[in-house]
C-alpha cells in the first residue's frame, strides 16, 4: 500500500488556482444565461429595451471577465475544466 500523496501548495498558485475555479464558475453561468437570453430573444419573449439590457449586461459581464483572466494569466480554455470520460465542462470554441 503506497502513502497517500501530499498536496503541494504554493501561495502564489493557490491564488491562482482559486480564481481559475471561480472564474470557472461564472464563466458557465454566463454562457447559461447567454443561452437563456438567445432563446427568449428568439421567441419574442423580450422587448426591445429588456432585450438591450440584457445584451449590455452580458458585454459587461464578458470585459470584466477578461479583465479578471488577464489579471490572473489566464486564457479562456484555461477555465474549461475535463471531466474525464463526460468530455469538457464547457463548450468548445468554434
Amino acid at each position: 500500500m503506497s502513502a497517500p500523496r501530499r498536496l503541494d501548495l504554493d501561495p502564489d498558485t493557490v491564488e491562482r488556482d482559486l480564481a481559475k475555479l471561480v472564474l470557472t464558475v461564472v464563466e458557465l453561468l454566463r454562457q447559461l444565461m447567454e443561452r437563456q437570453a438567445l432563446r427568449r430573444v428568439d421567441e419574442g419573449d423580450l422587448s426591445e429595451d429588456q432585450e438591450e439590457r440584457i445584451g449590455l449586461t452580458l458585454m459587461l459581464l464578458e470585459d470584466r471577465m477578461e479583465e479578471l483572466r488577464d489579471k490572473f494569466g489566464l486564457e479562456p480554455g484555461d477555465l474549461n475544466i475535463d471531466l474525464g470520460p463526460l468530455g469538457p465542462l464547457l463548450p468548445r470554441a468554434e
